[in-house]
C-alpha cells in the first residue's frame, strides 16, 4: 500500500524540480528548449492527475468507512492507531493536492512561455513588413 504514496511523492518532487527549472531565468534559446522538452513530457505526465484523483477518492472512501474510536471503550493503543491513520490520511491528501496543483502550474507556465514565443514571432513579422 505504501508503494503508491512513494511513487506519488517522487512524482511531486520531480514536479517541484521541473517547476523550479522552468521559472529560473535563462537565455531565450535555452528557455525555449527547456519549455519544449517539458511540453513533450507534459502529455504523458497527465496521468498523474488521474492517479492523484483516484487516490483522493480512495482516501475519501476510507475516511467514510473508518471505524471511529471516540468512546471510552477504546484502549490507548487503539486511539493512537486511529490518530496516526488520520494524520497519514491528511498527509496523503496534501500530497495528492500538491501533485495536481503542481502539474497545473507547470502546464500554465509552459503555455505562457509558448504564447509569449508566439507573440514575439508575430511582433517580428509585423516589424518586418
Amino acid at each position: 500500500m505504501a508503494l503508491q504514496w512513494l511513487i506519488l511523492s517522487y512524482v511531486v518532487a520531480a514536479e517541484v524540480a521541473i517547476a523550479v527549472i522552468l521559472t529560473l531565468p535563462y537565455p531565450m534559446l535555452v528557455k525555449k528548449r527547456v519549455v519544449s522538452l517539458v511540453s513533450l513530457i507534459l502529455q504523458p505526465a497527465a496521468s498523474i492527475v488521474a492517479f492523484a484523483g483516484f487516490q483522493l477518492l480512495d482516501l475519501y472512501w476510507k475516511y467514510e468507512h473508518r471505524l471511529m474510536c471516540s468512546s471510552e471503550v477504546c484502549t490507548a493503543t487503539e486511539r493512537d492507531r486511529y490518530e496516526k491513520s488520520i494524520y497519514k490520511a491528511q498527509r496523503n491528501v496534501v500530497l495528492c493536492a500538491a501533485g495536481i496543483l503542481l502539474y497545473w502550474c507547470i502546464f500554465r507556465i509552459c503555455k505562457y512561455n509558448k504564447d509569449l514565443e508566439h507573440l514575439e514571432e508575430l511582433e517580428k513579422r509585423c516589424k518586418a513588413e
